[in-house]
């Protein structure tokens, strides 16, 4: 006989999940407000609390609320970074070289003109790290680039840019990974990076976007 509680289960907590999320992009929450109780939600949703626990969880966990031991549930956001995420899943190799040259580009051009020598060299640590990973093992090398690339937007010293080029950066790695499984990966391409934290150390913005560029356009 087979087991169907388990996707019941997900089936309840998926329904409770779109219920609260609904509530809170409409705005019946107000970013710091405190929510109402798991018993009071559970009655609102008609739903047991067991199943709410779990979709508060889940909210959690997207970073929608913070729980509090003790004192509740708080909204921090209205905005959902798991729902991103699933976007930006779904968009082809094109689409991501395409938000790359848009995010990425004019990133690296404010860092060359707002980098810090402790910049530099958090930079220079990166780049040689993923120096020494570049003939070595696949994923060890894509993390290694991946924190290089994190760290010069990193310099443009721009939160925000920051926050979005971390949740891109997993669409980063899979259009890496889609490339170099079929395509030996080329020293030529590395020493972009090389000229690219040259560009940035020597301020030259216009430089250092051309180069982002030819980097992300390269096979």
């Amino acid at each position: 006989m087979i087991d169907i509680a388990p996707l019941i289960k997900r089936s309840l907590v998926d329904l409770a999940l779109e219920q609260l999320r609904q509530r809170i992009t409409q705005g019946k929450w107000a970013v710091g407000e405190r929510l109402p109780t798991e018993p009071e939600l559970s009655a609102e949703l008609g739903i047991s609390r067991n199943t709410v626990r779990e979709a508060m969880r889940v909210l959690a966990f997207s970073g929608l609320i913070e729980i509090r031991q003790g004192d509740g549930s708080y909204l921090r956001s209205m905005t959902d970074p798991l729902g991103a995420m699933k976007a930006m899943s779904q968009c082809s190799l094109g689409q991501a070289q395409e938000t790359r040259q848009i995010l990425e580009v004019e990133a690296i051009g404010l860092a060359a003109l707002r980098r810090t020598e402790e910049d530099l060299q958090t930079l220079r640590e990166a780049l040689a790290e993923s120096a020494q990973r570049f003939h070595g093992e696949l994923e060890s090398y894509i993390r290694a680039d991946l924190i290089f690339h994190q760290r010069l937007v990193d310099a443009a010293h721009n939160p925000a840019l920051s926050e979005l080029y971390h949740y891109f950066s997993s669409i980063v790695a899979a259009q890496l990974r889609q490339t170099l499984n079929v395509q030996p990966r080329r020293q030529a391409v590395f020493d972009l990076h090389d000229a690219l934290l040259d560009a940035v150390e020597q301020q030259d913005p216009e430089r250092a976007k051309r180069l982002c560029r030819q980097l992300i356009n390269e096979p």
